[in-house]
C-alpha cells in the first residue's frame, strides 16, 4: 500500500488538504455549493538546514499551524450569521480595514497562532508541571524525580483526553470530526490506489496512522521523557526550561511520526496504536456529501508524478 505525504484538516463545513506543491480547501455552502480555493506553497522550507531531521519537524510544525489557521478562518467567513446586523462592520472595523487591509490580516493570523500555541502550551506544558511541584516529591532523589515526571507526565495526558473529550460534546465540533473522518478515508482510498469516489472511499476507516490527533499523543509522551532529563530547579526555571524545549518536542515528535508511519511492523503499530485510539474521539463517520467535499479538495492538491508525494 503507498503512503502519502498528503495530509489535511478539517474545517468548518468543509476540508483542507495539504500536497507536495499546493495546497486546497473545499467549503460546502448553505446552499450546497461547493467553493474550492488553491494555493502553491513556499519551496523554501524543503532545502538545504530546513531538511535536517528535528529540524524539518520544528518548521513543519509551525507552518502547519499558520496554514491551519488560515485554512480555519477562511471557513468561518462562509459561515452565515443569523442576525443580519452582525454581519455589518463596526466603524471600526472598517476604519482598520481600509488603513491596513490585508496586512491586518496576516496579523490576526499569527496572532491566532500564537495565542492558540499559548493556550496549548499553558494547559497542556505549564500547568501539569505548575501542579505538581506543589506535592511533595522528594525531587533530590531519583525515585522522587521519576514520580514526579511521571505524575507530571499522567495530569498531561488527562488534561489532554480529556479537553478532547468536553470539546466533542459540542454539536459543532461532532460535524467537524465527521469533516475529520471524510479527510482520513479519502487519503486512505487514494492509499489503496483505488478511483476517487464517493463509494469507494465510505469504505475506509475514519482513523489514519498519520492524524495530528497521533502527532499530539507522541508530543505528550516524548515530552514526559524529555523533561525527564531536564531535571528539577526552581518553578520559574522549571517554566523557561520546558518553553525552551518545545521546538525540541516537536521536532522529535514529527521524526517518531515520520518513522511509524513508514512501515506497518510491530514496533511502528505500538507506536501508532494509542493515537489511533485517540480518534475514536475525534473522528466521526461522514455523510456522502462530506465525502465529496474532501474528495474535491484532495484531488486539487495531487501532482502527475507518483513519487513526489510518497510518505
Amino acid at each position: 500500500m503507498k503512503k502519502t505525504t498528503i495530509g489535511g484538516q478539517a474545517l468548518l463545513e468543509g476540508v483542507m488538504m495539504k500536497g507536495p506543491e499546493s495546497v486546497a480547501i473545499a467549503i460546502r455552502k448553505s446552499d450546497g455549493e461547493i467553493v474550492l480555493t488553491r494555493k502553491l506553497l513556499s519551496k523554501v522550507t524543503k532545502k538545504g538546514f530546513f531538511k535536517l531531521p528535528v529540524v524539518r519537524g520544528i518548521v513543519e510544525f509551525w507552518r502547519i499551524m499558520v496554514i491551519g489557521v488560515k485554512a480555519i478562518m477562511y471557513s468561518a467567513d462562509f459561515i452565515e450569521l443569523e442576525d443580519e446586523e452582525e454581519a455589518k462592520p463596526s466603524r471600526i472595523d472598517a476604519f482598520i480595514n481600509r488603513v491596513f487591509g490585508d496586512k491586518i490580516k496576516d496579523a490576526v493570523i499569527y496572532f491566532a497562532v500564537i495565542l492558540s500555541l499559548a493556550f496549548s502550551i499553558g494547559l497542556f506544558i505549564l500547568l501539569p508541571n505548575i501542579v505538581a511541584g506543589f506535592l511533595h516529591f522528594n525531587k533530590k532523589t531519583v525515585s522522587g524525580l521519576i514520580y514526579y515526571n511521571l505524575f507530571e507526565g499522567a495530569l498531561r495526558l488527562g488534561l489532554f483526553v480529556g479537553y478532547l473529550a468536553l470539546t466533542s460534546m459540542l454539536k459543532d465540533i461532532q460535524r467537524v470530526w465527521q469533516y475529520h473522518g471524510a479527510e482520513h478515508k479519502t487519503i486512505s482510498c487514494y492509499e489503496h490506489e483505488e478511483e476517487l469516489t464517493v463509494e469507494n472511499v465510505r469504505k475506509y476507516t475514519t482513523r489514519h496512522p498519520r492524524c495530528g490527533t497521533s502527532f499530539m499523543f507522541i508530543v505528550m509522551i516524548v515530552s514526559i521523557l524529555v523533561f525527564s532529563f531536564v531535571g528539577w530547579y526552581h518553578p520559574i526555571i522549571n517554566v523557561l526550561l520546558r518553553l525552551l524545549l518545545i521546538p525540541v518536542v516537536a521536532g522529535i515528535s514529527y521524526e517518531i511520526l515520520k518513522f511509524a508511519g513508514r512501515s506497518d511492523g510491530i514496533i511502528s503499530r505500538i507506536l501508532r496504536a494509542p493515537g489511533m485510539a485517540l480518534q475514536g474521539i475525534t473522528t466521526r463517520e461522514p455523510d456522502d456529501k462530506q465525502i465529496e467535499v474532501a474528495i474535491e479538495a484532495f484531488k486539487n492538491v495531487m501532482v502527475e508524478d507518483r513519487e513526489a508525494d510518497v510518505w
